[in-house]
């Protein structure tokens, strides 16, 4: 399949360029992690990611790495093959996985001390403000964007201080098969077609058509990733439309915009399209009950796809669709980093460049994008065969806010509660208010949009009325 110059070129025009610093930049180590505990470092300034060659410097380098990784089920495994290749390369840098169980949460937790580790994966809890104080920076955006995607998540000042471990596009992975008993032999397009098609499912199967995983949490805040980008087509949406733009979650005509996505999971509990009881879903469970066709559906990013395959004996049953929004006639699909690499600042020189090369080789030469079915954080690499589904489709990628902004969105997404990419309640409380009748979807959002308003009000941020349709044409 067609290789990856950038993602998307529309969503990608658009990033606006800040002031270019210097390449490197210096970081005040201090005490130790990962065998270094007690050993001073004194500011060094580092090389960007993009000046390190791997395999031709640094190879005799001596460190011990600690990571902490929300990939519990990897470390005996893939990491463990990981590290045996790495050390190939640099036999002196030691590395060693801790993993952490209901990550967002415990490792938001652990970061509040600085000896938590070298390297971890930034959780969405961070605010953009407090990367220069937590993170080293892997150089300047301007220069990395040459050769790596998906770097604004923990960009700031033109710094980038995450980086992607892999990109993972917005879509619902689905069985195949079980499309195919209940009768469809078209991929929705809109909210509406996609509601039609669950009820196929129910009347037609004995699958549960559209699977929540409420109780896992984290799984429900997945939704608020497809009210950008996929929902609107345009990659100024989430800083212009969403922080600037009046009403950013009112009902659309054309049922599209943030409105549309949850919508579609209101409407899917409402009709009864979902699971009997909520509280009683099961993370783990679902994996082999999609597989085996127990389940028709769940929106999840592209990373769950080979769970789900390897999860049963069914792997070709398994599917990703993009999501059944339609904006002046065409699809789209957010494009974005999983989670990304984040390194200690408080740790010692040498841990800091050894963590470093680690991070490098690892997006660029250990596999780990490619044997998790998403896309490589890395420019110029293969799609994945699973995304077929999406030719057609437009990838975007949010543009970076304008500078002076950065914080706007962390501001006014936490001071409102609304709790876009970092809560699950809000979402959680869509589908109990669906399932008890207790309040509209209309009514949902008119207080999203209050409680939203009112932050921004309270921020001084300009507001004008803003169509994101202009960006489609």
């Amino acid at each position: 399949m067609k290789k990856m110059k950038r993602i998307c070129a529309l969503a990608l025009a658009g990033i606006m360029a800040t002031s270019v610093t210097a390449c490197g930049s210096k970081n005040e180590g201090s005490s130790g992690s990962g065998g270094n505990e007690g050993k001073e470092a004194a500011a060094v300034e580092l090389p960007s990611i993009t000046e390190i060659k791997l395999g031709e410097e640094h190879t005799d380098l001596s460190a011990e790495l600690k990571v902490l990784t929300n990939r519990t089920d990897l470390i005996d495994s893939s990491f463990a093959q990981y590290n045996t290749e790495f050390n190939k390369l640099y036999p002196n840098i030691q590395i060693s996985y801790e993993g952490v169980t209901d990550y967002a949460e415990g490792i938001t937790m652990r970061l509040t001390t600085d000896d938590w580790g070298d390297i971890c994966m930034i959780p969405t809890t961070i605010d953009k403000t407090e990367l220069p104080d937590r993170f080293i920076s892997y150089g300047a955006k301007t220069e990395l964007d040459g050769r790596y995607n998906f770097l604004n998540k923990f960009s700031f000042e033109n710094q980038v201080y995450g980086m992607p471990s892999m990109g993972a596009a917005q879509g619902i992975v689905y069985n195949k098969k079980v499309f195919a008993d209940a009768g469809i032999t078209e991929l929705p397009k809109t909210p509406d077609a996609f509601l039609e098609d669950l009820q196929k499912i129910k009347d037609n199967t004995d699958a549960i058509p559209l699977y929540t995983n409420f109780a896992a949490g984290w799984t429900m805040s997945a939704w608020d990733a497809y009210i950008s980008g996929t929902a609107t087509g345009d990659p100024d949406f989430h800083e212009k439309g969403l922080m600037h733009g009046v009403n950013p979650f009112a009902k659309q005509d054309d049922m599209t915009g943030p409105y549309s996505i949850y919508y579609t999971l209101y409407e899917a509990v409402k009709r009864g399209l979902t699971e009997d009881d909520p509280t009683t879903t099961d993370w783990e469970g679902s994996k082999p009950m999609l597989n085996n066709g127990e389940i028709g559906c769940m929106v999840l990013g592209l990373w769950s796809v080979i769970q789900m395959q390897e999860a049963g004996s069914n792997p070709d049953d398994i599917g990703y669709m993009p999501f059944p929004v339609s904006v002046n006639g065409k699809q789209f699909a957010t494009a974005g980093p999983d989670y990304c690499y984040g390194i200690n600042k408080k740790v010692s020189a040498d841990n800091q460049l050894a963590s470093m090369i680690f991070v490098k080789w690892m997006v660029e030469e250990s596999g780990y994008a490619v044997e998790s079915g998403s896309l490589p954080a890395l420019l110029d690499a293969e799609y994945p065969e699973i995304l077929k589904d999406f030719e057609g489709v437009g990838f975007v990628v949010d543009n970076s806010p304008a500078a002076g902004e950065e914080s706007y969105f962390d501001t006014v997404n936490n001071e409102s509660e609304i709790g876009l990419d970092n809560s699950p309640k809000p979402k959680q409380d869509i589908v109990e208010a669906a399932l008890l009748g207790t309040m509209t979807l209309d009514e949902i959002m008119d207080e999203w949009n209050k409680k939203w308003t009112s932050a921004q009000e309270n921020n001084s941020i300009a507001t004008e009325a803003y169509d994101y349709r202009a960006a489609t044409k």
